[in-house]
């Protein structure tokens, strides 16, 4: 997606994927995000679309955070108070 990554312009995109591939029944059962706020808005705001076509989607337990970014940084910060230094590119 080009341009402006915010919440409702991604619940609009990801509204077009659900009809796309015919999940416009509530076939929807979770989003696995990072943990950008704009996941978050997006998830929300997928809430009140789903809700205006009488689909119940709570956004609160249906976005699954992944967890491999929080792994990633935690691992980096361990590292980084034992001095650890990184790769250096050639």
């Amino acid at each position: 997606m080009k341009g402006y990554h915010a919440g409702a312009r991604l619940a609009v995109h990801l509204k077009d994927v659900r009809e796309h591939f015919v999940l416009t029944d509530g076939g929807l059962l979770g989003i696995t995000t990072d943990n950008v706020s704009s996941n978050y808005s997006m998830t929300h705001d997928l809430q009140s679309t789903l809700q205006a076509s009488v689909i119940q989607w709570p956004a609160l337990m249906n976005d699954i955070p992944c967890m491999a970014p929080v792994i990633q940084l935690a691992s980096g910060a361990f590292m980084n108070s034992l001095g650890v230094k990184g790769r250096t590119k050639f």
